[in-house]
């Protein structure tokens, strides 16, 4: 009952969210090149779901981003389709690499795309290609972009291998990266399942990490570096 009524309220919110951030997008589109205004609402969604959802306690920890302008590659583990809902809750704007399939969801999708996430069909070069395109967009109009490095979310809660994409683009635009750790998500709900679980949730934000000087020939080092940083920080969060 707990879950039918947290996707209940979900869904109204959705509902109620959609032509708030279309008039936030027609408003600021003149200005807002980046879409920052229309994402930052947008992702208020997650906080207000999670005032009425019983089952969900979201944390966020870490470091503080005191210039929510200046543009990261942020990085984190992925847990479950819950992590966007708690990385939401922190107080800045970042777009979203995101798969096909979840443009699809009727409105989230036009939320999505009004506000400038990034779209994203597996294993289709073309699109991979040009997503990375969209996303060296974001950071030139002064606003972050979030990826999964390990490109697919953990069945069995460990943390894959990181992909290089995210890497190349820090350094080709000499932006830092931003990692982040998430835990507990797994346990809110789990792949193939619609039935919400009680869970404490965290995200702990990490000390970002300079591409200053950097080359492409750095990005195996830069990678594994990120991947030892996320992986000793989720091993002591567990814990």
């Amino acid at each position: 009952m707990l879950s039918f009524w947290a996707w209940f309220v979900l869904g109204i919110i959705v509902i109620i969210w959609v032509p708030m951030v279309a008039l936030v997008w027609v408003v600021t589109v003149p200005f807002d090149k980046g879409r920052y205004w229309p994402g930052w609402l947008f992702r208020k969604l997650c906080v207000v779901h999670n005032w009425f959802n019983p089952l969900w306690r979201f944390r966020t920890s870490g470091v503080k981003i005191d210039d929510p302008r200046r543009p990261y590659v942020i990085l984190s583990n992925h847990e479950s389709f819950v992590d966007m809902l708690l990385l939401s809750h922190l107080p800045w704007e970042m777009k979203w690499l995101s798969k096909e399939t979840v443009f699809k969801i009727p409105l989230v999708g036009w939320l999505m795309t009004m506000a400038g996430d990034v779209r994203l069909i597996r294993g289709n070069k073309e699109s991979i290609v040009e997503a990375m395109k969209d996303c060296s967009d974001r950071l030139g109009k002064r606003t972050s972009v979030m990826l999964f490095p390990e490109g697919t979310r953990t069945r069995d809660g460990s943390l894959g291998q990181f992909k290089d994409g995210a890497f190349r683009l820090a350094i080709e635009h000499q932006v830092p990266i931003l990692p982040m750790v998430v835990n507990g998500t797994r346990e809110a709900l789990q792949a193939g399942s619609w039935k919400m679980n009680v869970t404490d949730a965290e995200v702990r934000v990490m000390e970002p990490i300079s591409t200053t000087g950097l080359t492409l020939d750095d990005v195996p080092e830069l990678r594994e570096r990120v991947r030892n940083i996320i992986a000793a920080e989720l091993e002591a969060m567990r814990s």
